[in-house]
């Protein structure tokens, strides 16, 4: 009875590692896709003689 308790419990922590590690590779997957489909931030300095300066 000890050694299936003991199998158990070591079933469940496995159970546990492996969804702990199934959501970290989602996370980084995610963290992914999102820093690909975020627009490049272009530089303000080339723009200044564009315009007129307001009053």
């Amino acid at each position: 009875m000890f050694q299936y308790e003991i199998a158990a419990t070591r079933r469940d922590e496995l159970i546990r590692e492996a969804d702990a590690y199934r959501l970290v590779q989602e996370a980084k997957k995610s963290r992914r896709f999102l820093s690909r489909n975020q627009e490049p931030e272009g530089s303000v300095r080339g723009h200044r003689g564009r315009f007129a300066r307001a009053a």
